[in-house]
C-alpha cells in the first residue's frame, strides 16, 4: 500500500517538473528573442550609453611636464595644473530635472559660462553625452567657489565635474623665447628647448579606471602619472635680460628709419663661455611672447614674406597686418620667421669677423710665420678680376697684426694664397665651418652646401673666402670657431643645459663640457689674440668703440654685403671676448641689414656700439674686474646706470691717465669685398713707416652732420680714421671692378 502511494507521488512530482521545465525553456526562449531583438534595433544606442559611461569611468591622469631653469635656478619655464569644466548631460538630468536650474545658475554665477547653449545642448542630448568641455585651461581660483557650492550639503548641483591638466608658464613671457621655444595645445614642445628636450621633459600619463565589482559596486584603480624631468640650462637670466634691453634699445632707435619696419632684418647676440662652450646668452631681435605665441603684435615691422618664405621688400604694418592674418598659411609662414632662432637658424655670409681664421690657419699650416708684411695698393687682380679692398686707397706695406687690425681684405688674400687652396678648406673642416656645431636646440641650419670644396673652389672663390666672403655660416658656427682661436686652440661643443634633475630633486645627468678637437696650437692661439687685441686698442684698430668703460677687449668687426651685389645692403658685425688678458667670456653681435641708408648701412658701429652697452653691464656682473682708467665721461656713465665701479688701476706718475676715447670715432665699415684674387704682396724688407704714412684721405674734409670724411671726387663717406669707404658706388650690381661672389647652391637645411 504505501508503496504504490509513493510511486504515484513520484509520477505526479515528474509530471510537474516537465512542466515547469517547458515554462522555464519558453522563458529563455522568450528572453533569447528579446535580447535578440534589442540588440538589432537598439544595439548602436546601447553601445553609446556604455561607450559613454566607459568615458567617465576611465579617464587619463595628466603628468607634470619638467621645468626648464636658468643657470641660477630661476624658473624659466614650469608648468601649472588648471582644469577643464566638464559636463554630464546624463547626470544632470535625473530625477525629472530638478538639478537642471540649480546646476545652469551655478555655471553662469560662478564660472561665468553663458548658459544658453549648455541649456539647448542638455535638451538634445540628456540620455547620450556624459562628455562635454564647456571651459578650459581654469585656475583653481576660477572655480574654487564652484567647487565649494557644488559640495554643500543640501546642494543640488549635478553632471559637472573638473578634469585635470597642466598648463605651460613662462614667468619671463619674452625673455630668451628663442632658447626656451614653447609647447603646443597636446603638451609637445616646438622650437627651443622645449622641442629638443622633449622627451627628457615629457613624462607618462597614468590612468583611472573604473568597473563594477561582483557586488555591482563601483571600484576604481589608479596608476599614477609619473612626471618629467626638469634641466638646468646653462643661460644666466640676468645677463638674458642686459642683453635683451639692448637689442630693443637698438631696434627703438632705427625702427622706421630709412624704411618702415623694425631697426634691422635680424639681430642677434650670443655670449659663451670660451672654456666650456656653455652659452651664458642667446638672443635675437624681434621676439615674442611664449604666454601668447600668436599676438599679431609682434609681426608687426617684420618683412612681408612670399610663398617661397623670401622677403618682398615690403613690412608689415598696421594697415596691412589683416591681409597676413586672414589667410591661415600665409599667418603660420610668418609666425615661423618669427619663432626661429636667428643665432641658430639664418645663414650670411660672416665677412671680416673670419679673417682672424683666414690668419691662424695660415700660421698654423707654416704657411706664414705671421712677421710677414704685404703691400696694399688698394684692390689685387686675380681671375680677370679687380677685388678692392675696404679702403680703396690703398694701406700701404702692413703687417699681418696690421693687416687684421684694419681689417684688409688685400692682406688676407696674399695669406690664403700662400696658404693653397687645400690647407685653407682642410682648415675651414677643422674649425668647423660648414658643419652643424650640435648644439643642444632645435632647429640648427645645415650649412654644407653653402660652403666650396676642394672640386669646385677656384682662385677668386679663396679669395673672398678669406675676407668671410662667398660662403654661408651661422651666428653659433663662427662663436664656437672664435673660441677656439682665443681659448689655447680647443674646440669645445656648444651645449645650452648642465644638468637634468628627476622630480623629486634627484640629479640624473650632468652635461660635462665636451672638447671635440684642437684646432690650433696654443703657440698660434696666442698670436691671434696678439693680433685681434689690436682691433680695439691698436691705433688703427676698427673696433675702438666697442671698448666698454674701465675694460679693455679683443676681437674682430665684419662687415658682409648681401646678395644680389651692389644692392648695398650688408650685414655688419662683431666677435669679440674679454678680459683682454685671460679671455673669460666671448661675444658675438650680428646685425642683418640695419634700418639705415645703404651709404652708410656697411658701418660696424652698428654692432659694436650694442657689444659695449652689453659688456658695460655684463662684465661687473661677472665678477670681471677693468683694467683702464675711466675718464669722467666713463664715471657719469656708469653712475647713471648704477653700476659698480670694479677697482681699476692707480697709474703712476701725475695726473689721470687718459685711454683712447671710444667716443665720436667711426667704426671700419670694411668696404664691400668682391671676390678674392692671388698675387706676389709679401715684401720682406718693407719701405720704413710704410703703413704708417698717412693716407689721401686724411686730407678730405669732415662732414660736420655725420663726423664721415666726404671724398670730394666722389662724394662717397669715408672712415676719416681708416679710409673706409662707406656704401661705395655700384654700376648694375656688380662691385667695381668685379663681379659677384658666388651665390651659395642651396638654401641652409634644418
Amino acid at each position: 500500500m504505501s508503496k504504490k502511494r509513493f510511486s504515484k507521488l513520484t509520477i505526479k512530482m515528474q509530471k510537474k517538473l516537465v512542466v515547469l521545465f517547458m515554462f522555464i525553456l519558453l522563458a529563455f526562449i522568450g528572453l533569447t528573442y528579446r535580447l535578440f531583438t534589442i540588440t538589432r534595433d537598439n544595439g548602436e544606442r546601447y553601445k553609446k550609453v556604455v561607450l559613454s559611461q566607459q568615458r567617465y569611468d576611465s579617464k587619463t591622469l595628466p603628468f607634470k611636464r619638467g621645468t626648464i631653469y636658468d643657470a641660477n635656478g630661476s624658473v624659466l619655464a614650469s608648468s601649472e595644473k588648471v582644469y577643464n569644466v566638464i559636463l554630464d548631460a546624463v547626470a544632470i538630468t535625473d530625477e525629472k530635472g530638478k538639478y537642471l536650474e540649480p546646476t545652469l545658475n551655478a555655471l553662469r554665477s560662478e564660472l561665468g559660462i553663458e548658459t544658453s547653449d549648455v541649456r539647448t545642448y542638455i535638451e538634445q542630448n540628456s540620455e547620450t553625452s556624459r562628455y562635454r568641455v564647456l571651459a578650459r585651461r581654469m585656475e583653481y581660483e576660477e572655480i574654487q567657489s564652484f567647487v565649494e557650492l557644488q559640495n554643500a550639503e543640501d546642494s543640488l548641483i549635478r553632471g559637472i565635474w573638473f578634469e585635470e591638466e597642466y598648463k605651460r608658464v613662462y614667468p619671463g613671457n619674452s625673455l630668451a623665447c628663442d632658447v626656451i621655444g614653447f609647447t603646443t595645445s597636446d603638451n609637445v614642445g616646438s622650437y627651443g628647448l622645449e622641442e629638443y628636450y622633449n622627451d627628457v621633459l615629457s613624462g607618462t600619463p597614468g590612468r583611472e579606471y573604473g568597473y563594477l565589482n561582483n557586488d555591482s559596486n563601483l571600484e576604481r584603480t589608479t596608476i599614477p602619472a609619473e612626471d618629467g624631468n626638469s634641466i638646468v640650462s646653462t643661460i644666466d637670466s640676468n645677463v638674458q635680460r642686459i642683453v635683451e634691453k639692448y637689442l630693443k634699445k637698438f631696434d627703438d632707435e632705427y625702427k622706421d628709419n630709412a624704411h618702415d619696419g623694425n631697426g634691422s632684418r635680424n639681430t642677434g647676440c650670443i655670449i659663451m663661455d670660451v672654456n666650456s662652450g656653455e652659452v651664458i646668452a642667446m638672443a635675437g631681435y624681434p621676439v615674442y611672447n611664449l604666454n601668447d605665441t600668436r599676438n599679431t603684435d609682434a609681426l608687426i615691422g617684420m618683412p612681408i614674406l612670399d610663398e617661397n618664405d623670401k622677403v618682398t621688400g615690403e613690412y608689415i604694418n598696421e594697415e596691412n597686418l589683416s591681409s597676413i592674418t586672414s589667410d591661415p598659411d600665409v599667418f603660420y609662414r610668418h609666425l615661423n620667421a618669427l619663432w626661429k632662432n636667428f643665432c641658430i637658424n639664418d645663414t650670411y655670409e660672416p665677412g671680416s669677423v673670419s679673417k682672424p681664421l683666414t690668419v691662424a690657419a695660415g700660421i698654423e699650416s707654416g704657411s706664414i710665420t705671421g712677421n710677414e708684411s704685404f703691400n696694399c695698393e688698394g684692390k689685387l687682380e686675380i681671375g680677370g678680376h679687380e677685388i678692392r679692398c675696404h679702403n680703396r686707397y690703398g694701406d700701404g706695406y702692413l703687417t699681418v697684426s696690421e693687416a687684421v687690425e684694419r681689417s684688409c681684405n688685400v692682406n688676407m688674400m696674399y695669406i690664403a694664397q700662400k696658404t693653397g687652396r687645400e690647407t685653407f678648406l682642410d682648415f675651414q673642416h677643422i674649425f668647423n665651418i660648414g658643419l652643424k656645431t650640435n648644439i643642444d636646440l632645435a632647429g640648427e641650419a645645415r650649412t654644407a652646401s653653402l660652403v666650396y670644396t676642394k672640386d669646385n673652389m677656384g682662385p677668386t672663390d679663396l679669395a673672398t673666402n678669406s675676407f668671410g666672403q662667398g660662403y654661408n655660416a651661422t651666428m653659433i658656427e663662427m662663436m664656437a670657431a672664435f673660441c677656439s682661436l682665443i681659448n689655447g686652440g680647443y674646440y669645445y661643443e656648444p651645449h645650452m643645459v648642465s644638468k637634468i634633475i628627476s622630480p623629486s630633486g634627484a640629479t640624473v645627468q650632468n652635461i660635462e663640457p665636451r672638447i671635440l678637437k684642437q684646432t690650433i696650437s696654443e703657440t698660434t692661439s696666442a698670436k691671434i689674440r696678439e693680433m685681434c687685441n689690436l682691433v680695439v686698442s691698436g691705433e688703427h684698430g676698427t673696433g675702438v668703440t666697442a671698448r666698454p668703460a674701465g675694460y679693455m677687449i679683443g676681437g674682430k668687426t665684419g662687415t658682409a654685403e648681401t646678395l644680389p651685389r651692389g644692392n648695398k645692403e650688408y650685414v655688419v658685425s662683431f666677435l669679440g671676448y674679454a678680459p683682454i688678458d685671460d679671455p673669460q667670456i666671448a661675444i658675438y653681435v650680428v646685425v642683418d641689414r640695419p634700418n639705415v641708408p645703404g651709404n652708410v648701412m656697411d658701418d660696424a658701429k652698428f654692432a659694436t656700439r650694442i657689444v659695449r652697452s652689453i659688456l658695460t653691464e655684463v662684465l661687473p656682473y661677472e665678477g670681471i674686474f677693468m683694467t683702464e682708467e675711466l675718464t669722467d665721461k666713463e664715471r657719469a656713465e656708469l653712475d647713471e646706470l648704477q653700476l659698480e665701479i670694479m677697482t681699476p688701476p692707480v697709474t703712476e706718475g701725475n695726473g689721470e691717465q687718459e685711454p683712447q676715447s671710444t667716443e665720436g670715432e667711426n667704426e671700419n665699415p670694411e668696404g664691400t669685398p668682391e671676390d678674392g684674387t692671388e698675387g706676389e704682396g709679401a715684401a720682406e724688407n718693407p719701405p720704413q713707416d710704410a703703413a704708417s704714412t698717412p693716407g689721401i684721405w686724411t686730407t678730405f674734409p669732415i662732414d660736420p652732420e655725420t663726423g664721415y670724411a666726404i671724398d670730394p671726387e666722389t662724394g662717397d663717406y669715408v672712415d676719416p680714421n681708416t679710409g673706409a669707404v662707406l656704401g661705395g658706388s655700384y654700376d648694375d650690381g656688380v662691385s667695381p671692378g668685379g663681379t659677384p661672389s658666388p651665390e651659395p647652391s642651396a638654401t641652409p637645411e634644418e
